[in-house]
């Protein structure tokens, strides 16, 4: 079938993204379901740091990629062995396949699957498919979801149903920033009653993290380096917000330091925060080559824990219920990660904005126009351009 999808061209382009445009927007083939697998109309897909380290070379992978790895649809098409989704379900899509057989997958969250990891590392679906095509060449899968488009072929392994009342701006967020952000604390923070939490890097997976703190009664303080974020941290329930200087010269701790801005500043900034015995979690992903000083004394001395959090130590099934069920109680205004809503053609514009800082969620919204796939391409879509 015929869908439309922004493919990444080249890892480490420079920015501006705008103009160096990585991504070319256009036509592509999509292979039906195999067995094990589904066909996803897309609604709603969210711009991640995630994406951008793929874009500026920080994550390198096999190229050229569909990218995308956070959204929502309606199952179009079922493969062969999958009998307990039907046809027009909602369904979040994460970005790590579980089997739940394997030794990381028995973990219970804390480490990702082997499975899925080996699948997302190769640009390919669990069981090393590769559905997408373009002009006879194939184009790899995006953390077994490449959600920048009209349409995707799935694992089954890589969806969550959930139910109609959700909408679909929810149901993307909930699998990367709620389910990264609200795991660092829920699944690897862990405080307890009364605990105060401080989140450093409000992004989109700090400010979930925030978000699900303050759903489950917790005082929440806010640290980032961009003023507006403060404000929002304290529209959201942050009983205080702070630059890290400040955070850092007002002696504020907490037992759990949640980090979440992805830069070895921000880890020292977090772990400087953390009380005796309290736990340092870091969920952010910095570039490879980052180096954080520590001090060693105080993990002995003091009782220290450092904890890493890869996809908030999930697991999808277990957890996106969870965040549903505090949703729909007016607990967890999810749609406040929400700062804007784009169209697919404004991705190399959108990664710009995601470097700048200054957003949270940008949510690529399809509607039933974008999602014809018998249809060509809509003419003010780009052209295919060189690598």
């Amino acid at each position: 079938m015929r869908i439309t999808g922004a493919v990444l061209e080249r890892c480490g382009a420079d920015a501006p993204y705008a103009a160096s445009r990585p991504f070319t927007v256009g036509p592509l083939e999509l292979d039906p379901p195999g067995p094990g697998e589904l066909l996803v109309r897309i609604e709603a897909a969210g711009v991640c740091h995630s994406d951008l380290s793929v874009v500026d070379g920080n994550r390198v992978r096999p190229m050229p990629m569909l990218l995308g790895h956070e959204a929502a649809g309606i199952v179009e098409a079922i493969g062969a062995g999958v009998d307990d989704l039907a046809v027009g379900t909602r369904v979040v899509m994460t970005f790590l396949p579980r089997c739940g057989a394997c030794a990381g997958c028995r973990t219970d969250g804390r480490l990702p699957c082997e499975v899925g990891t080996a699948a997302n590392t190769a640009g390919a679906l669990v069981g090393d498919g590769l559905r997408l095509h373009r002009d006879g060449a194939p184009v790899r899968h995006h953390l077994g979801v490449s959600g920048f488009a009209t349409h995707a072929v799935v694992s089954r392994t890589s969806v969550v149903p959930v139910d109609a009342d959700v909408p679909a701006d929810v149901a993307a967020l909930l699998g990367c920033a709620v389910l990264t952000g609200g795991g660092a604390v829920v699944n690897a923070g862990r405080p307890g009653p009364g605990d105060r939490v401080i989140v450093v890097g409000l992004g989109g997976v700090g400010m979930a993290a925030l978000l699900v703190a303050v759903a489950l009664g917790h005082e929440v303080v806010g640290v980032d380096a961009v003023p507006a974020k403060l404000d929002l941290a304290r529209e959201l329930g942050a009983s205080a917000a702070f630059e890290p200087a400040d955070a850092l010269e007002a002696g504020l701790r907490a037992p759990v330091v949640i980090e979440a801005a992805g830069s070895a500043r921000a880890f020292e900034t977090a772990f400087a925060l953390t009380e005796p015995g309290g736990t340092t979690v870091t969920v952010g992903l910095p570039a490879p080559d980052a180096r954080a000083s520590l001090p060693p004394l105080a993990l002995t001395a003091e009782a220290r824990t450092v904890v890493g959090s890869y996809l908030g130590s999930a697991v999808p099934s277990r957890d996106i219920p969870r965040y549903v069920e505090l949703w729909r109680t007016g607990r967890l205004p999810l749609e406040r990660l929400v700062s804007s809503r784009i169209r697919l053609d404004e991705i190399d514009l959108a990664m710009d904005r995601l470097a700048a800082g200054g957003e949270l969620r940008q949510l690529i919204v399809f509607d039933a126009s974008d999602a014809r796939p018998d249809d060509l391409p809509d003419p003010t879509h780009r052209e295919r351009t060189p690598a």
